[in-house]
């Protein structure tokens, strides 16, 4: 649906406003009562319909007629003072940021970049997710897209990355760029994420090998379910356990590789499931939706989830309910692996299946989660490629519950403390997490997550996902992108 922007003193811009029922992102269709299009404030004699000034008051108009929590604005904030649309969006919001309700959920990005995205998974880089440890400053590998350079250059889960440099001559130690200047040294001696880059690597492999390659960026597409191990059977005591790790939510093809997998899993009486999505930042809700589908064959007709808007906003509330999907199952036991890092989508199915399991049979395994029972519309002012990305709705499962905004933990039934074993491949029975959630389903105990868990678990005491000032529109949605 097209809507009109009305600038005072020029002439009219042309927005797209796209509900996208995406936590952390995505696309869809429009509100059915989306009213009026945001009227800019700017100034007449602003220079240019794309200047920073006015895409500043579009961003303002968009957050004063939707954002989901108006009295968690900072209505104090001046638009002149600000040179990004990014800075300023951080100053409107810090209220809610401070209450946790928007911890950097509200952002801008590019139309063309996150329609890519969404549409075939394009990115640019070295294909990797990257992990600093803060305290021994060092830098490992936590997962490698196949089709991406750094897997073909002989880097997976588990490398730890040694020196970076522009050729071999300048090569520097990333203990020293960690120590010197932090995971920002880090961040730039790795360079912009654009396709023909080329940075040369010393690493060490999982088994110890170092090597020394030169390594160019390039466009690749995010695979959500790896073939190597998205979807797997785990034999445990007899019984046969289905393992799904899906990558993000974000790339439309997820909701397919979905299904492909729950024809795995249906093909070996499969009742009992691990959803590992430790490092999954959530994505389209659509995608979400569909796996719900798949873990509610019993429940069609049901609430799946709720969408609910600010009061004033309220015709746009909606209902999901269960639809039929083919080799859907009915989960007797359901994990969630989890970190701080999976946000979003991956909380919203987790939340919404929690009336249809018993709560003795399904449990968070790892450490707490983001916490973000919210998602966004997508405000996109067309002609300057900018979309704002402004929380505007929360999401409640069929008990009208959804305030974990301090992460799952607080509102599971179970949780299970667990690492985040990066030495050992994922998928693999034996890898920490995954071992914790194959003991929950066996019935064994296990320690509780403590509720000031605050970091990724992991076997380096204190690490967290390397991440740029200034990220992609496929590093928003892939925590640790590079």
């Amino acid at each position: 649906m097209k809507l009109d922007i009305n600038v005072a003193g020029r002439s009219a811009l042309t927005a797209t406003l796209a509900l996208a029922l995406a936590a952390c992102g995505g696309g869809g269709s429009s509100p059915p009562n989306a009213g009026p299009a945001p009227t800019s404030s700017a100034s007449p004699s602003t220079a240019g319909p794309c200047s920073v000034a006015n895409q500043i008051a579009f961003a303002d108009d968009v957050l004063n007629d939707w954002y989901l929590f108006p009295n968690l604005l900072d209505n104090s904030v001046n638009q002149a003072d600000f040179t990004t649309v990014q800075s300023f969006l951080d100053a409107r919001v810090a209220p809610a940021r401070a209450q946790s309700r928007d911890v950097g959920f509200t952002f801008a990005t590019s139309i063309a970049d996150e329609n890519a995205l969404i549409a075939s998974g394009s990115s640019a880089g070295f294909g990797v997710r990257l992990s600093f440890d803060q305290i021994n400053n060092r830098l490992f590998i936590l997962e490698a897209f196949e089709n991406a350079p750094g897997f073909a250059a002989g880097i997976d889960r588990g490398t730890e990355i040694l020196a970076i440099g522009t050729d071999a001559s300048n090569l520097q130690t990333v203990s020293s760029l960690l120590t010197n200047g932090g995971p920002g040294a880090v961040v730039d001696a790795l360079g912009p994420s654009d396709a023909g880059i080329t940075r040369v690597l010393r690493f060490a492999q999982a088994d110890g090998t170092v090597l020394e390659r030169s390594v160019a960026k390039a466009d690749f597409s995010l695979d959500p379910v790896s073939d190597r191990y998205g979807a797997v059977i785990i034999q445990d005591g007899g019984r046969n356990v289905g393992y799904l790790n899906l990558r993000t939510f974000i790339v439309g093809s997820a909701a397919d590789e979905l299904r492909n997998a729950f024809q795995l899993f249906a093909s070996n009486n499969v009742d009992e499931l691990i959803m590992d999505f430790r490092y999954n930042g959530g994505g389209l809700v659509s995608v979400a939706e569909t796996l719900g589908d798949l873990m509610g064959r019993d429940e069609i007709g049901s609430i799946f989830s709720q969408t609910v808007l600010r009061p004033e906003r309220s015709d746009n509330n909606a209902t999901r309910l269960f639809q039929n999907e083919l080799n859907a199952l009915q989960p007797d036991g359901l994990v969630l692996i989890g970190t701080s890092s999976t946000a979003s989508a991956s909380e919203l199915v987790t939340n919404a299946m929690l009336p249809y399991v018993a709560s003795s049979r399904i449990a968070l395994v790892g450490s707490d989660t983001s916490g973000k029972p919210v998602g966004q519309f997508a405000f996109d002012l067309e002609d300057c490629d900018l979309r704002v990305r402004a929380v505007t709705f929360q999401t409640l499962n069929a008990n009208n519950e959804g305030e974990y905004f301090t992460g799952l933990a607080s509102v599971m039934p179970n949780t299970c403390e667990a690492d985040d074993d990066f030495t050992m491949p994922l998928g693999d029975p034996n890898e920490a997490s995954i071992a914790t959630a194959l003991d929950f389903l066996a019935g064994r105990s296990c320690t509780a997550i403590s509720s000031d868990q605050g970091q990724i678990a992991q076997r380096a005491p204190a690490s967290g996902m390397m991440a740029p000032d200034q990220p992609t529109a496929a590093q928003y949605q892939v925590p640790g992108l590079f």
